[in-house]
């Protein structure tokens, strides 16, 4: 039996650039390294974080947790968004997040993330095999 598991996040960039730029060490505790020098890369970063941010979020929301459930130390920063050369987004778990992940079977992790105007908005889905 194939399991389906989804999440979705949509984040408000000017609200998200108000607090990223309000707390210093904001990007450094949410994103990863790779993660930051990408962001860093473009010409307007903050649309960028705003939509890895969402896609952790909803890589959570797939999962079955959510940040009130697991706080925000460490977890974020275990679910990683890449991207090839042609800009097409991948995910990859570690830690505990790659430990639930395992225990659901999941096979295969595809990601979506669109930016426009005011918002960036994402999309995870988990496949997953027989029962956890």
């Amino acid at each position: 039996m194939i399991k389906i598991h989804q999440g979705i996040d949509m984040v408000e960039i000017g609200k998200f650039k108000s607090v990223f730029q309000a707390r210093e060490a904001f990007a450094a505790d949410i994103f990863t390294d790779a993660e930051r020098r990408y962001c860093e890369s473009k010409k307007d970063p903050y649309p960028h974080y705003a939509g890895r941010f969402a896609t952790k979020e909803a890589a959570l929301k797939a999962l079955g947790m959510g940040l009130s459930g697991t706080g925000i130390d460490k977890t974020l920063k275990e679910i990683e968004v890449t991207a090839d050369p042609s800009g097409k987004p991948s995910l990859s778990l570690s830690g505990w997040t790659a430990k639930v992940s395992k225990r659901k079977k999941i096979g295969q992790l595809t990601v979506s993330i669109s930016h426009s105007g005011d918002y960036a908005v994402s999309t995870v889905i988990l496949v997953g095999s027989g029962n956890p």
